[in-house]
């Protein structure tokens, strides 16, 4: 079995699917917040800062497409291929994130381009690889065991970008509608 063709053929299937969705996000959209107290992308004074806590909040709030869109970005695809294929400079708490929707889809691409790049590079051996330190107490699993995680990263939250979309159109850009 192709393992590692199979783990590229189902990201790369996603993506070609999921991608072309995003087109035309305005930064409203990106910005919208559906229900108060949500977590989002907020202006700070050296940059752009995601709301985050360790250990999350229970129930954890609910978050934007700004949120969703650096998370994938940043904590799934920035992290991984800074660390496993760069110079482990990516740091969570970074004040890096974008600003505008437009900001955060060329991000993305870009960020998930590293981290496609890095493992397709990755021959049969390499996908069997410990990942080692970097990913903490998963030291031990295999190359392949991480993508697999990461693309279930992107299916789950890309889903809910797409939902978030559809809840903005629906509501008419963003109102809020309560029922009597």
């Amino acid at each position: 079995m192709d393992w590692r063709g199979e783990a590229l053929d189902q990201l790369d299937f996603y993506w070609t699917m999921w991608r072309p969705r995003l087109e035309g996000l305005t930064d409203a959209e990106y910005f919208w917040e559906p229900v108060p107290d949500c977590w989002s992308v907020r202006r700070v004074e050296d940059g752009w800062a995601m709301d985050f806590a360790f250990p999350e909040p229970v129930p954890p709030p609910v978050t934007t497409i700004a949120w969703r869109l650096c998370h994938l970005a940043g904590h799934v695809f920035a992290l991984r291929a800074s660390n496993h294929f760069g110079d482990g400079s990516y740091r969570m708490d970074n004040h890096d994130h974008p600003g505008s929707a437009a900001a955060a889809l060329s991000y993305l691409d870009q960020q998930k381009d590293l981290w496609r790049n890095g493992i397709a590079a990755l021959d049969a051996e390499g996908w069997a690889r410990p990942v080692g330190p970097a990913e903490g107490p998963y030291a031990d699993r295999s190359y392949l065991a991480l993508v697999l995680h990461l693309n279930r990263e992107l299916f789950h939250h890309g889903a809910e970008v797409l939902l978030l979309r559809d809840l903005y159109r629906a509501s008419g850009g963003g109102r809020h509608f309560t029922r009597a």
